[in-house]
């Protein structure tokens, strides 16, 4: 698709997956809440920085994952 943009949205910080809110075939809109990291007893929320339809998600419940880590992309 012309113009088309694959936005490959990243872990903010290191931490552990607490839960998945999206899923693929999901559409989102800026600002949705696509994953729920938990770091040092708090849950920072991964926002979808476009709208778009979420094509891939990359990290499992309970996973560690890094800060730079892609945890989903969106097409």
């Amino acid at each position: 698709m012309k113009g088309a943009t694959v936005e490959e949205v990243k872990a903010h910080i290191t931490g552990t997956v607490w839960k998945i809110e999206k899923k693929a075939g999901d559409s989102v809109s800026e600002g949705d809440v696509l994953v729920i990291l938990e770091s040092m007893k708090m849950e920072m929320p991964i926002e979808a920085p476009c709208s778009g339809k979420v094509t891939k998600v990359l990290v499992s419940e309970a996973q560690p994952v890094n800060e730079g880590d892609v945890v989903v992309v969106i097409d």
